[in-house]
């Protein structure tokens, strides 16, 4: 018996939310403010709390929390959303990840201290072997060097599937994962001059699972080696807050692949996650419950 269905690994943050009523500004423009949140940022709490909300028991690790409030306001949020964070270190002295974001219906813009937190010392734990045995699937995201690296290679060793984001298609996080999840924003600035159907070639003659290309209001595009790739058009809907989406959709994949669904139905069913998140504010807090995910498939699936 396992003691948690996920080990997820990756950035953890606190987020100030802001939603704009009008598109962002250009430079020296104003948009007016309509709702202000403090919810949580990073791309593997925003994916441990919407895999909470559909179900699924998660077991949190990553970056340092801030020794302060605001450190004690994200546990107190974290361990809300029933998210098991035994293994979260709060550090004294450190003043944790923070990221201020501004979306509107269109686009987000994040202001934060990543580089901070990636570019100096390790600020950051070092994964526990045992932890990934008692999972069923790995979460992962690529940032912390050597120990996002180890995660993937203890899961390989446990016989663990993992599903990872945003890597280049020769590191081993993206050619031995379970599921390779890449967005345009990392590959614009990566390969921005790279053909994106030659791109997703690149990456699925690698990779030994399944490839995911994720392309906004675009079509998405996912295949494993050796096999046509598909494409899948995104759910139409009324964008309210995009922040997490791609978290969202991660959250999706790895729910379907808990459940040992197909390719078609783990994409459909992400799909479904991430939009539904997106027609929401804030929207990783509101995430769906299965339920509501299976009713909004079956109703807008219709209109496909």
């Amino acid at each position: 018996m396992k003691d948690f269905d996920v080990y997820a690994y990756g950035v953890i943050s606190s987020s100030t939310l802001y939603l704009l009523s009008q598109p962002f500004p250009s430079a020296d423009g104003y948009a007016e403010i309509s709702q202000t949140y403090y919810m949580t940022g990073g791309e593997a709490l925003n994916s441990a709390i919407v895999l909470s909300r559909l179900g699924v028991s998660v077991q949190l690790d990553g970056n340092w929390i801030g020794d302060n409030s605001d450190g004690e306001r994200l546990l107190a949020m974290i361990r809300r959303y029933k998210i098991d964070a035994s293994r979260l270190s709060v550090e004294k002295g450190f003043s944790g990840v923070q990221e201020v974001v501004f979306s509107d219906d269109q686009s987000r813009t994040i202001f934060g201290n990543y580089i901070d937190l990636l570019s100096s010392t390790r600020k950051w734990n070092i994964p526990k072997k045992v932890d990934i045995a008692n999972v069923r699937i790995v979460c992962v995201d690529p940032p912390f060097r050597e120990e996002s690296a180890l995660v993937g290679e203890y899961a390989l060793e446990l016989g663990v599937p993992f599903v990872s984001i945003d890597c280049a298609y020769h590191q081993r996080l993206a050619t031995s994962a379970a599921a390779i999840i890449v967005s345009g924003e990392f590959r614009n600035r990566e390969y921005p001059a790279a053909n994106l159907v030659e791109l997703f070639h690149e990456y699925q003659s690698r990779s030994q699972g399944l490839v995911v290309f994720t392309t906004g209001e675009g079509d998405i595009l996912y295949g494993r080696r050796g096999m046509p790739v598909k494409r899948f058009k995104p759910y139409q809907v009324k964008v309210v807050d995009s922040a997490g989406a791609g978290d969202s959709f991660r959250a999706g994949v790895i729910y379907g692949m808990l459940k040992n669904w197909g390719d078609e139905k783990v994409i459909e069913y992400a799909s479904a996650v991430a939009g539904m998140v997106c027609g929401r504010f804030p929207g990783v807090l509101n995430s769906p419950s299965n339920d509501e995910v299976m009713g909004f498939i079956q109703t807008q699936g219709k209109n496909q």
